[in-house]
């Protein structure tokens, strides 16, 4: 069975998308993050909290105008209450902190290792997130490519690459939080996290692009085939 194609995306949908997931996941949580913990004094807690409204928020429009249920917005807002609920516990010093926020990135890692034994596994939610345009059309494509064996294993495969890379970050940044200086972990801390972000990101990328060519070699060999039979 030859893989479907792709169909066109919605430039329109999909731009509104992007503007949407990025400005209430990622955008809006920083600057009220970052707005009430240094203009107006609330606790790092209470802020976080409230941050984590927008990501509601999301969850809800696209509830409303796609009418279902965004997998990134949710994985956002149940990691913005884990590390609300972390950082809740235990002591509050810096380096206590820092040690909850690596754990953080740590549970996400063992998320991702733990949905390997799910009927699918957690990149394949990303992927349709990031692949697709969210519109019927597109969201059918890749719900329908779970068929295909190679696109299966792609997806496993990531998964567990994203997870080890991600609990093999936390345990480092946490062991380096007992060695070096509070000051040097808190300029570090956030670049472990970016740049194991973008590594496997530009790795997920080629992988991606790399299997996907080698599915359509093997169809372009079988349709040969198929043609001297």
């Amino acid at each position: 069975m030859s893989t479907p194609a792709k169909p066109a995306r919605s430039g329109g949908s999909s731009a509104i998308g992007w503007v949407l997931t990025i400005g209430l996941n990622v955008v809006a949580p920083i600057l009220t993050y970052n707005t009430l913990t240094e203009d107006h004094g609330w606790s790092e807690f209470s802020a976080l909290l409230l941050s984590g409204a927008w990501p509601v928020l999301d969850t809800a429009i696209m509830v409303a105008w796609r009418r279902k249920i965004d997998e990134f917005a949710m994985v956002t807002l149940v990691f913005l209450v884990i590390t609300a609920v972390v950082s809740l516990v235990g002591p509050h010093t810096a380096r206590a902190l820092l040690v909850k926020d690596s754990s953080v990135t740590g549970l996400f890692g063992l998320l991702c290792l733990g949905t390997l034994l799910a009927p699918r596994p957690l990149m394949f939610y990303f992927g349709r997130k990031f692949a697709t345009d969210g519109t019927p059309a597109s969201t059918a494509w890749w719900n329908g490519m779970w068929e295909f064996e190679g696109f299966r294993s792609t997806m496993r495969t990531m998964t567990l690459v994203w997870g080890v890379a991600y609990v093999t970050e936390a345990l480092v940044r946490i062991a380096l939080t007992y060695v070096l200086d509070t000051k040097t972990m808190v300029t570090l801390s956030p670049v472990m996290i970016y740049g194991v972000l973008g590594a496997v990101g530009v790795w997920t990328a080629w992988f991606g692009k790399r299997r996907a060519a080698e599915g359509a070699r093997r169809q372009a060999a079988a349709a040969a085939g198929a043609a001297t039979a």
